[in-house]
């Protein structure tokens, strides 16, 4: 086994707590299922896997290959509850972030925008996805926070097209809303808009955005980087309007030509992107015509 294809059992032991997660269970639970207790549990998590037998069996009881937790080559996650918590492990000591998100990437929104969107996904889930909810909410709270802590470089990449769009309806969950509901909706968006055009004229230090012009894909996704390390997250998830936490397949990976692939991408996208003041009165434009008053 090469250097670069060495199992780094720390973030082995991540991966178990994120898919944990995801399957809604304690570790009190997971340790009966495995007839093991739960300080061997904990262990395991934090790292200390000493048997592949044990490894095989958790691998079972989570539903995921044992590749995925592993990390070897694609790292499959069919819940958005694991989905993010793995992208929280992977942001928590990155040195550089590229994100395509919409409307912008979590990271530099605002309070405002947490508050409206604990409303707006539990009114797009299901009752049974009231618990997903409340563990995505404090996921995405830690991920704000530690960003806040640590400040890595961020660049972040937006559609003018979904900042329209984002103006002229707001976050919503579902169409039949009251319309003061979605007056305060478009309120807030009004608002997130006027911080996006106010980011682009003082730019935070580390923190970059660009606003593109040109259609750009419909799947999210983000490059995080750690020294020599980069690792690709591709997300169907969707935290924003008519937002999805219920059903998909997320992408995570280091393989070398998905990077490759989606880093030219990136490049081609902020290459054309509108930057700075220029981005801004592009933005303020967008906020005069589709704004609510």
């Amino acid at each position: 086994m090469t250097q670069a294809n060495k199992v780094n059992f720390v973030e082995l032991g991540a991966r178990l707590r994120a898919h944990r997660l995801g399957r809604a269970l304690s570790p009190e639970d997971l340790a009966a299922r495995l007839g093991i207790s739960r300080a061997a549990l904990y262990r395991a998590e934090k790292g200390e896997i000493a048997k592949i037998e044990m490894l095989t069996a958790i691998a079972d009881e989570l539903q995921v290959s044992l590749p995925s937790l592993l990390g070897v080559g694609i790292e499959y996650v069919d819940n958005a509850v694991s989905f993010f918590e793995r992208m929280r492990q992977i942001e928590e000591d990155s040195e550089q972030i590229i994100g395509l998100f919409s409307p912008i990437s979590y990271l530099v929104t605002t309070g405002g925008y947490d508050a409206v969107l604990a409303d707006v996904m539990r009114e797009s889930t299901t009752a049974d996805q009231g618990k997903d909810v409340d563990q995505i909410l404090d996921i995405l709270k830690k991920r704000k926070t530690r960003f806040d802590q640590r400040r890595p470089h961020l660049a972040s990449i937006i559609s003018d097209a979904d900042i329209e769009r984002f103006l002229r309806e707001g976050l919503i969950g579902r169409s039949e809303l009251p319309p003061a509901t979605l007056d305060a909706r478009r309120r807030m968006a009004l608002r997130e808009a006027q911080h996006i055009s106010a980011m682009l004229r003082e730019p935070l230090i580390g923190i970059q955005v660009g606003v593109a012009r040109e259609p750009i894909p419909a799947t999210s996704f983000q490059i995080v980087r750690k020294g020599s390390e980069s690792t690709l997250t591709i997300s169907p998830f969707r935290l924003g309007h008519n937002p999805n936490i219920g059903i998909g397949v997320g992408l995570i990976t280091s393989a070398p030509e998905a990077l490759e692939l989606h880093e030219g991408i990136t490049q081609r996208l902020w290459t054309s992107s509108l930057k700075g003041r220029e981005a801004a009165d592009h933005v303020d434009a967008l906020i005069e015509r589709h704004g609510i008053r």
